[in-house]
């Protein structure tokens, strides 16, 4: 069965981004190694694929929400061999450059574009829609995938040649990790002052001291509830690779970053892997 488009991945963001399309009178084809996630997106009224492949044959623009480069060499392979030509792979996750860079040659053998389009946003940001595309490679490409990415985002911002995105996302990760643990260490900081932790979300978020990441994971904080994850902290550890090894290729420093890499890797040694990533909130409340 045809579709206007497809989605490889349907996990946190995937079936969010999935469920935003349908919500815009899209078809949609889905694929995920998960048996589950198949199934919600064809409960969810999506149109359910056995394959990468088959969905690269179903849809002429295709969303890839991937949690690893592993995967996206197999799901590149899978299309391959699929015989699928003339169709739009629009890369939306958060992987090293050259690993992307190898996925865009594979398939441009096969008449078959990659862009480089990380998202910007959270789990929740996803689901809401409020995500920001930061979409690089070929220009004409991103114009033909723009009805899509206007229903999974708030805005799309074209950054010119590929692998800008996965630049421009390693700058913004490296906030995010920042900011999330700044927004953890202010609440403690509140919490051992006997504040009440709910008025200090609401005053701190009505002031200058606030964040995107403050008012998205605060209320996870405030409460102490880590679960259901918007991002997962053993996710989370790929992303925070990425920033680093970025950082050290260019000699930039990022001091501050180092220091809240260490938070992030002592809560996975907590065993918070599956937990959102605003748990480091736990791990400051149990520093002396």
């Amino acid at each position: 069965m045809k579709a206007d488009v497809g989605i490889v991945g349907l996990g946190i963001m995937g079936s969010a981004m999935a469920k935003n399309l349908l919500a815009a009178g899209h078809s949609v084809a889905g694929y995920d190694p998960d048996g589950s996630a198949v199934s919600a997106h064809r409960a969810a009224g999506g149109i359910a694929q056995a394959s990468a492949g088959e969905v690269a044959s179903a849809a002429p623009v295709i969303l890839l929400s991937l949690p690893s480069s592993a995967a996206l060499e197999a799901v590149v392979a899978d299309i391959a061999r699929s015989g699928a030509t003339d169709c739009v792979l629009v890369e939306l996750s958060t992987l090293k450059i050259d690993d992307k860079r190898a996925a865009r040659d594979a398939l441009a053998q096969r008449d078959i574009t990659l862009l480089d389009c990380p998202v910007s946003g959270t789990g929740a940001q996803a689901a809401r829609g409020d995500l920001v595309v930061l979409a690089s490679g070929d220009a004409e490409a991103v114009g033909r995938c723009r009805p899509f990415l206007d229903a999974i985002a708030r805005e799309t911002r074209y950054l010119g040649e590929f692998g800008n995105g996965m630049k421009m996302k390693c700058v913004a990760n490296l906030l995010v990790a920042i900011h999330n643990t700044a927004a953890a260490e202010a609440l403690v900081l509140a919490q051992r002052a006997g504040l009440d932790l709910q008025e200090t979300y609401d005053v701190i978020s009505a002031g200058a001291g606030s964040s995107r990441m403050f008012e998205l994971r605060g209320p996870m904080m405030v409460e102490g509830r880590y679960s259901p994850p918007t991002m997962k902290n053993e996710v989370w550890r790929k992303d925070l690779d990425l920033i680093a090894e970025f950082a050290a290729g260019l000699g930039s420093p990022a001091p501050l970053f180092s220091l809240t890499d260490r938070l992030y890797a002592e809560a996975e040694a907590m065993g918070l892997g599956g937990e959102d990533t605003a748990a480091v909130k736990r791990v400051l409340d149990e520093l002396l």
